[in-house]
């Protein structure tokens, strides 16, 4: 607040203009729990329990949205959204993997657990 100074007696209140100011801020936006991205994470990407676990996060991160406690909302809110994306890479590199040996498996490139023939010739073959 800036210093007030004394009025002279000289001066009076009716003779000086009248003003008010009024200052308005405005609230804090509240922060992002990530609460269904968790749950879908959870439901179809549950790698290791992270989904879980940025599940239980982001109902930690409501609660303390309700309870008014921003900072706290807003730890626990990113740290669900750390998890979520750690749980969608990882659930992305798995299922690119498994794509790529079925396609291997099916174009013959890569074949089962058979042991390689080595025909009539061979010391182990048939006789």
């Amino acid at each position: 607040l800036p210093p007030y100074e004394v009025l002279p007696a000289e001066v009076s209140m009716e003779e000086l203009p009248r003003s008010t100011t009024v200052l308005l801020e405005e609230p804090p936006r509240p922060p992002r729990d990530h609460l269904v991205w968790s749950l879908f994470t959870t439901l179809y990407g549950n790698f290791c329990c992270l989904g879980l676990l940025a599940f239980v996060f982001s109902v930690k991160s409501r609660d303390r949205k309700v309870l008014g406690d921003y900072s706290g909302a807003l730890s626990y809110g990113s740290t669900a959204k750390c998890l979520n994306i750690t749980a969608l890479v990882i659930h992305i590199v798995l299922v690119v993997i498994i794509v790529t040996v079925v396609a291997l498996v099916i174009a013959g490139v890569i074949r089962g657990a058979q042991p390689p023939s080595y025909g009539q010739n061979s010391y182990f073959g048939p006789t």
